[in-house]
């Protein structure tokens, strides 16, 4: 079976068979307006291609809040590692963000984060900084009212028992018996998302053996308790709901157990716990990829008794020299990295910019990306009988490979020139995969199938994040995407079911939620293309809706922008300061739609090619990637730069009657 080369797309009913549009050469007609879009995109492609790496990786800084960096000081305090020289620069860096009101918030413009600058004043006073200089005396009497540490989340305040600030008694329960529970058990450790597990487990070790590492009496933060520490307010959040009336029950029991545990069975949970944990560890000595399961991980095995020079732990502390970004603003700690999805993005940019699947950069990418493909298990195999054969995020992340870097790399080879045999080998598993990971519902989550069980949302713990990985709107329009690049139209079963899931997402309003990206913009910029591709008739009913909904939120400027809080506030949504990455989300929604020759089309592509800067780039402080919905939240530094550059790719191709 070879991969066929075709004119236009024909349908494949073989899920082993794929199908590569041979296009013709981009659009060089006219003058004006489109000669300006040459040169944009060519700025563009030429800045792309001098940042990719020799191995053919992209790689962009993936930059997200201070916590991050700030529990990196506290780790290298636990562990002993840091030194003064570290934590002058953290120092630095953290400063650096603090906003002029006194507070650190979890996004640029956002509002203040109380936890987040309860953690950022302990790291500053731990580093040295004088308590009574401007910055913490206004961080300080912001902190205080707002509640003070008290009102801080159950994740700071689990650093602070750590740190000897806080009572660990004051923290929810988290047995690690919960390693024992049979994978069919109503609720059992895989009943969490991929992140959540790699961290519950950990934290529940550490909430068990209640380890604490002092502080030095100047690094203290009593001045942060409003009453004071004896009459700090010990009790946990409480849930209204009826699970989590439940849930706060079922704390109370565990409590009681934890008096008088079955020590075989503690001891026992504990010895699986430390397996569990050690199993999972990556090959760049990480756990998942992320920082949260990662450093919990190392404090858990530390406290259990492994020693700073054991394999495990020495691989775990020399990881973060890969995450660290060291400049000018002085040290900060990436919370996981992306070269994976960075590269399936900009190659697919540069091929929707006109560059032939045969040009050397792309298919150093291409090769890089065959590299990539994992063909190890994970916990996915729980819920998934496929073979192997998906693309992780990260580098070294082969215990949880996910669905949408799979789907954007698997578009992205599609239109590279690779040998042959190899490239049918990759596509085949890696759909066969894909297909073994679409949810009963028809959607696809990013990591796990069928993670669904939404009253998890509801115990103690869960103050903070998300706990489950449901299919998404955006994930599963990546997949369904590159079904239909792929030649597959409705009547493929797989596909039929996507269809049905996505059309049910669809908002009142006509767009579609952005789980992994902000946010109505970027869930409506991933469905209409993937609808598009699929041959689904753009004069449906549904389509004039959304497109309705994208036209009625472009700014004076041409651009488009969403606020991070529309995610809790309707009025909110595809409303906000333009930015690059999110106006390109707009671009192509519209653009599937057909509406290439619109007037807010034209002033979208103008609104990009007259902010494109010198350097044939874009400016964007904006956070526009999601990891969980305003409590944590990402600015991928290429994003303000792919996006665009697909966006006038495209519009080329359409003006030139290609698509």
């Amino acid at each position: 079976m070879s991969l066929a080369i075709v004119p236009g797309v024909e349908r494949a009913q073989d899920p082993r068979v794929y199908l590569i549009v041979d296009r013709p050469a981009p659009c060089t007609h006219g003058r004006g307006r489109i000669a300006d879009l040459d040169a944009a995109i060519e700025r563009a492609v030429a800045w792309l291609l001098s940042r990719q790496s020799p191995e053919g990786w992209w790689w962009a800084e993936l930059e997200s809040n201070v916590t991050i960096t700030a529990e990196h000081l506290f780790l290298t305090h636990i562990l002993g590692v840091g030194s003064q020289e570290l934590w002058e620069k953290i120092a630095r860096y953290i400063l650096s963000e603090q906003r002029p009101e006194g507070f650190w918030a979890n996004w640029y413009g956002g509002p203040g984060d109380l936890s987040t600058t309860v953690e950022a004043y302990l790291a500053l006073k731990m580093a040295g900084v004088d308590p009574e200089s401007p910055p913490m005396r206004k961080a300080r009497e912001w902190i205080l009212s707002q509640g003070g540490v008290e009102k801080t989340r159950v994740f700071t305040k689990i650093w602070l028992a750590m740190l000897g600030e806080w009572p660990w008694e004051a923290t929810p329960m988290l047995p690690p018996e919960l390693v024992l529970l049979p994978k069919r058990f109503p609720v059992n450790l895989y009943s969490f998302a991929s992140w959540a597990r790699g961290t519950i487990l950990p934290l529940a070790v550490l909430r068990v053996l209640k380890p604490a590492w002092p502080l030095a009496p100047s690094a203290r933060i009593d001045e942060l308790f409003p009453r004071g520490r004896k009459h700090a307010d010990l009790s946990l959040p409480r849930k209204r709901s009826a699970w989590g009336r439940l849930f706060y029950g079922v704390d109370k029991a565990l409590r009681l157990y934890e008096r008088r545990p079955s020590q075989t069975l503690r001891k026992l949970a504990l010895k699986r716990a430390e397996e569990w944990i050690v199993e999972r560890q990556e090959a760049d000595g990480s756990w998942g990829g992320i920082q949260p399961p990662w450093v919990y991980s190392l404090l858990a095995l530390y406290a259990l008794g492994h020693s700073l020079g054991s394999p495990v732990m020495a691989k775990g502390i020399r990881g973060f020299d890969r995450y660290a970004v060291e400049d000018e603003r002085g040290f900060r700690l990436q919370s996981c990295i992306s070269p994976v999805w960075d590269t399936g993005l900009a190659l697919f940019a540069l091929q929707e910019a006109g560059l032939p699947g045969d040009h050397p950069a792309l298919v150093r990418a291409g090769r890089w990306l065959l590299r990539e493909q994992i063909f190890a298990g994970g916990d996915w195999q729980i819920k998934c009988r496929a073979r192997p054969g998906g693309w992780a995020f990260e580098f070294d992340n082969d215990v949880y490979p996910d669905t949408d870097d799979t789907a954007v790399v698997m578009m992205a080879l599609l239109g590279t020139r690779l040998p042959e045999r190899d490239k049918e080998f990759a596509l085949s598993r890696g759909l066969e995969w894909l297909l073994g990971m679409q949810s009963k519902n028809g959607g696809w989550g990013a990591f796990d199938r069928d993670n669904t069980k939404v009253f998890l949302r509801e115990i103690p713990f869960a103050d903070f994040g998300e706990l489950l990985d449901p299919p998404s709107a955006d994930v599963t329009a990546h997949v369904v995407e590159l079904l239909g690049r792929m030649g597959y139209r409705p009547g493929f079963p797989p596909l039929d079911r996507a269809l049905r899931y996505l059309l049910r997402e669809q908002e009142e309003d006509g767009s579609w939620y952005g789980r992994w990206g902000v946010n109505h913009l970027y869930g409506t910029g991933a469905v209409l293309p993937a609808l598009a591709a699929v041959g689904f008739p753009m004069t449906a009913a549904r389509i004039p809706r959304a497109v309705e909904f994208i036209l009625a939120r472009q700014n004076p400027d041409g651009g488009w922008g969403e606020d991070v809080l529309s995610y809790h506030r309707r009025e909110l949504r595809g409303r906000g300061p333009s930015t690059p990455s999110q106006t390109a989300w707009a671009l192509l929604a519209l653009l599937a739609a057909g509406m290439e020759r619109s007037e807010a089309v034209r002033r979208g592509i103008e609104y990009l090619i007259r902010t494109q800067n010198d350097e044939g780039t874009w400016n964007e402080p904006y956070f526009t990637g999601t990891g969980f919905p305003t409590d944590f939240m990402i600015r991928y530094h290429l994003y303000r730069h792919v996006f665009p550059l697909m966006a006038l790719g495209r519009f080329r191709k359409a003006l030139a009657g290609e698509r």
